[in-house]
C-alpha cells in the first residue's frame, strides 16, 4: 500500500487529456534545436533578452521595442477572480496547471497570468544530461507558449520590478470584488490581482569568496549550462591540438557538485583531471547512504580527486603567457582542520556549486507593507502556504519559508516545489469558494541524482535501505522525471524522443560488438 501511495504521488496532475491530440506541430518546431544554438551574453544570463509579450487568445504576443505596452494588463472578465503568477519554475508553472485541472463554478474559475523572465520553463534536475549529450534542449526545456498555448493560462514574458499589496489592511481573501494588490514590471505593466503567487525562484550566490562572481560558472539556469558546455567545447579542441590535460574544479560536494563532477569527469575521461572541493569531510552530507555510497563508486572508478575539509578562500587569474581560452585559475585552499597544510591548486574551469539567494530581495520596496522575509530572504509563510500578514498571497518554492512538524525549514528542491504547487492550487481554489484551506504536509519520496551517461543512484523512501544505482537507477530516474514533465503532450513527445535515441544507442552498440566478434575470429 505504501509503494502505491507513493507512485501515486508521481503522478503529474491529470487534466487536459484531449491535449495528445492537438499542435502537433510541436515536435518539428522544436526538434531541431541544438544545444549551441541557443545562446545569450555570458555577462547577464538572467536578464538579457527581456523582450516583451503578452499572451493572446492562449498564445504569444511579442511586443517589440518601438512600441509602447499597454500601461495597465487587461483582464479578459472583469468578474472572475484574478490569479497572477510570478515566476514559472517548478512552483509557478505547476500551481497554473493545478488550477487549469480543478473543477471550477462557471463564474468562479480564474484567471490566471503566468509571469517570467525567460520564454522557457526549465527542468533543472535534467541540465546536467546537456552536457553529456543525453537530451535536447527543447525536452528539457520547453517554451512557455507551447505548454499552454490549449489551455486558459495567460503568459507574459516579462521581470517583476515591485509589488503593492494591499491585502494587508484586513481583507480576509474572501471577497473577489476585493482587489488583493498590484504588480508592476520593468517593461511599465501594471497587473492587478485579487491573488498572488509568488513563485520567483533563486540564484547562485557568488558574492561569498573573493573572484568568484568574475572566475567561477555557475550551473544554476539553461544559460549556465550552454555557456559550461562552450567552455567544455573550446578546451577540449584546445586539448586535441596539444594534448594537455583538462583541469576542472568543483566547488561544492552536494548534489549538484557531485553530479556536475561525475558528468564532466565521464565526458573527458583520459583527457582531464576533475577536483571536487568541499567544506566538509565527506560528500553529500545530508543524502542517503545508498546514493552517497554509489557516487563515491563512481568518482573513485573516474579518478576524480575529492578535497575534502577546505574552504576556497580566494579565486585568481593564473598568471600566462598565452591568453588562449582566457587562461587558467588559481584556487587557494584554506584547511577547516588544524594541522593540515593550505593548498593552491590550478584549473582552467571553475565550477560553482555553493549558494543560493532567493529572488524576491530583488523587489523594490514599495508602499506602506512590507514582505516579512527571514535573513535568507524567503517570505515567512503560515501552513497553508499563505504568507504571513497578506491573506491573499502564497509563496513557495525557493521564495517560501516554509517549516516542517520539526520547525526545520524544508529544502528548496524541485521535488518540494512539485508538492507545493499542488497544495498552493487547492487552497486558491479553496479560498475563492469559501472552503478551509489545507496545511501543507511534506511527504519525502527519496532521492535521486544522475551520476553520468548510463548511471544514477535512486534511494526510495518507502523501501528502507533500497538504492537502485548503475543503468537500472538511471532509467527509473529517467522514467521518474519523464512523468514528471509539464503537460501531457509535451511528456508523449519527450518520451517518443527518448525511446528513439535508446533505439538508436542499442542499435549501434550491437552492430559494434558484432564488429569485434568478426574481427576477432
Amino acid at each position: 500500500m505504501a509503494l502505491l501511495s507513493a507512485v501515486s504521488s508521481l503522478l503529474p496532475f491529470s487534466y487536459g487529456a484531449t491535449r495528445l491530440s492537438s499542435k502537433a506541430s510541436l515536435a518539428s518546431t522544436t526538434s531541431g534545436f541544438s544545444l549551441s544554438s541557443f545562446r545569450n551574453s555570458p555577462g547577464n544570463p538572467l536578464r538579457l533578452n527581456v523582450s516583451r509579450g503578452i499572451a493572446n487568445s492562449g498564445g504569444y504576443k511579442e511586443i517589440s521595442e518601438n512600441e509602447t505596452p499597454p500601461r495597465t494588463y487587461s483582464w479578459p472578465d472583469k468578474k472572475r477572480p484574478r490569479v497572477c503568477i510570478l515566476g514559472g519554475g517548478f512552483g509557478g508553472l505547476y500551481t497554473a496547471l493545478r488550477l487549469e485541472s480543478l473543477v471550477w463554478p462557471d463564474d468562479k474559475k480564474p484567471q490566471v497570468v503566468l509571469v517570467d523572465q525567460s520564454e522557457r520553463f526549465v527542468f533543472k534536475p535534467m541540465l546536467y544530461e546537456l552536457l553529456s549529450g543525453e537530451v535536447d534542449v527543447w525536452e528539457i526545456a520547453p517554451r512557455f507558449s507551447d505548454l499552454l498555448t490549449n489551455t486558459g493560462i495567460q503568459f507574459l514574458r516579462d521581470r517583476v520590478k515591485s509589488l503593492l499589496p494591499c491585502d494587508h489592511l484586513g481583507v480576509n481573501g474572501s471577497e473577489s470584488s476585493v482587489t488583493g494588490g498590484t504588480v508592476l514590471l520593468e517593461s511599465g505593466f501594471n497587473i492587478e490581482y485579487d491573488w498572488l503567487v509568488l513563485a520567483l525562484g533563486a540564484e547562485p550566490k557568488l558574492d561569498l569568496v573573493p573572484g568568484a562572481m568574475e572566475f567561477a560558472l555557475p550551473f544554476y539556469t539553461l544559460n549556465d549550462a550552454i555557456r559550461v558546455n562552450e567552455k567544455l567545447s573550446k578546451l577540449e579542441r584546445r586539448n586535441f591540438k596539444n594534448g594537455s590535460a583538462i583541469k576542472v574544479a568543483v566547488v561544492g560536494c552536494g548534489y549538484g557538485g557531485v553530479e556536475l563532477a561525475a558528468t564532466i569527469s565521464e565526458r573527458l575521461q583520459d583527457r582531464g583531471t576533475v577536483q571536487a572541493i568541499n567544506v566538509s569531510k565527506s560528500i553529500l552530507p545530508s543524502a542517503p547512504d545508498g546514493n552517497r555510497e554509489a557516487a563515491m563508486k563512481v568518482l573513485t572508478s573516474r579518478k576524480v580527486e575529492l578535497l575534502l575539509g577546505y574552504l576556497v578562500q580566494c579565486i585568481k587569474k593564473a598568471a600566462t603567457d598565452s591568453e588562449e581560452d582566457g587562461g587558467g585559475y588559481l584556487l587557494e585552499l584554506q584547511p577547516t582542520e588544524k594541522g593540515v597544510e593550505s593548498q593552491v591548486i590550478e584549473a582552467d574551469m571553475v565550477l560553482w556549486t555553493v549558494g543560493t539567494k532567493p529572488l524576491l530581495t530583488e523587489l523594490e520596496p514599495s508602499g506602506p507593507s512590507v514582505l516579512p522575509l527571514n535573513v535568507r530572504g524567503q517570505a515567512e509563510t503560515d501552513e497553508t502556504l499563505r504568507v504571513k500578514g497578506h491573506p491573499r498571497i502564497f509563496a513557495l518554492g525557493d521564495s517560501s519559508s516554509l517549516r516542517d512538524s520539526n520547525g526545520k525549514l524544508l529544502p528548496t528542491t524541485a521535488q518540494v516545489a512539485f508538492q507545493e504547487a499542488d497544495f498552493t492550487g487547492w487552497n486558491i481554489w479553496a479560498a475563492i469558494n469559501n472552503r478551509p484551506l489545507l496545511p501543507f504536509r511534506f511527504q519525502n519520496l527519496g532521492e535521486m541524482m544522475t551520476l553520468g551517461r548510463y548511471d544514477a543512484a535512486i534511494s526510495p523512501s518507502f523501501i528502507e535501505g533500497l538504492t537502485l544505482d548503475g543503468p537500472v537507477g538511471h532509467a527509473a530516474r529517467k522514467l521518474a522525471y519523464l512523468i514528471r514533465l509539464p503537460t501531457d503532450e509535451h511528456r508523449f513527445k519527450v518520451g517518443v524522443s527518448w525511446f528513439a535515441k535508446s533505439a538508436v544507442e542499442s542499435v549501434a552498440l550491437l552492430q559494434s560488438n558484432l564488429a569485434k566478434v568478426f574481427s576477432s575470429s
